[in-house]
């Protein structure tokens, strides 16, 4: 049976009646990709995991590995109004009321194409009564060798407007970095340290929605500005934006532990990077990883208009981030 959203809905099929799962390698990368959601379900270099993993039967859990369209992050009261006409979604994360991480996460997407070392699935999403707006979406993934300088794990996502009107349109991504150990672990013994190349951060209230303009890291609590440093006690449930970016375009996030770093980098359209140390996760989980989410727009942007991307008729639009392991010298 396809869906109404030109994929196969998930009914946990196996046998090979629906395959679920792409294994892609290259030298000593690995990388799980899952058909639901189009999702990053695990990722390896030299069997270290370098996010957080889930399979079909223990998750995803917190959206971890999650691509996040077409909004990232939430939507106040799950309302906004768009040229005029309001719209309402369905409050997926009842804590706060909002609308949380976009509509796409729990259909299978068509395969494309696929290689030992690369993957592209496609979605037709033609749009839900929250979000009557269709769209072309295709995620690619592809994994580089160490021997390349453009080594590690690129993720590219494509979103085409197949509607007759305009269509308000923003990315992220929700992967959990992870150095093995448990991030709070690491932070007490003083073997972590984090950098991220942002220069603002933005201020939100109880239910994480922004409140005002975003303002300087310097000199604050939130300043993980090169050469990073131990978190220690800070909570991160933070947007940040104002990004300092490479000669090639791109802005970082490097985690590092006693044996080698974890590194996401954003490339251009990725203006924002939300950092989420999982304080509010329960159990073993609480504080266990970091989530460092590339966002092409702030929390709350379908009601803001902050850096929302408006896609004409047929005009389409390309994202691209990374993730790759370094050892320590």
């Amino acid at each position: 049976m396809i869906s109404r959203f030109g994929g196969v809905p998930d009914h946990g099929k196996r046998g090979g009646r629906v395959a679920e799962v792409f294994e892609l390698r290259a030298g000593q990368y690995r990388a799980r990709v899952d058909r639901t959601g189009a999702g990053l379900q695990a990722l390896t270099w030299r069997g270290h995991d370098l996010v957080w993993p889930y399979t079909r039967q223990s998750g995803p859990i917190a959206s971890q590995g999650q691509l996040l369209a077409p909004w990232p992050n939430r939507v106040a009261s799950a309302r906004y109004t768009f040229q005029g006409t309001e719209h309402r979604l369905d409050v997926n994360d009842p804590e706060t009321g909002s609308a949380i991480h976009g509509l796409v996460s729990e259909v299978v997407w068509r395969t494309q194409e696929r290689s030992e070392e690369d993957v592209t699935l496609g979605l037709d999403f033609p749009g839900t009564p929250g979000y009557p707006f269709p769209l072309e979406l295709t995620a690619t993934y592809r994994l580089v060798s160490e021997a390349s300088e453009a080594h590690g794990l690129t993720v590219t996502v494509t979103a085409r407007n197949t509607g007759d009107s305009d269509a308000p349109y923003g990315l992220g991504f929700h992967p959990y970095l992870t150095l093995g150990a448990p991030f709070r672990d690491l932070v007490e013994r003083d073997q972590v340290r984090l950098e991220a190349t942002v220069g603002s951060r933005q201020p939100a209230d109880a239910d994480l929605i922004p409140v005002g303009d975003p303002v300087p890291v310097s000199g604050t609590a939130y300043d993980l500005r090169p050469p990073g440093r131990n978190p220690g006690a800070t909570e991160l449930d933070t947007a940040f934006t104002d990004l300092d970016r490479d000669r090639n375009g791109r802005a970082w996030v490097r985690l590092s532990g006693p044996e080698h770093r974890v590194c996401l980098w954003a490339g251009a359209g990725y203006g924002w990077l939300q950092l989420f140390s999982s304080d509010s996760l329960g159990g073993d989980l609480h504080r266990a990883h970091l989530a460092a989410e590339p966002m092409t727009c702030p929390p709350d942007a379908l009601n803001s208009g902050t850096d929302l991307i408006v896609l004409a008729p047929g005009e389409s639009v390309e994202h691209t981030f990374g993730i790759l392991a370094e050892p320590l010298d």
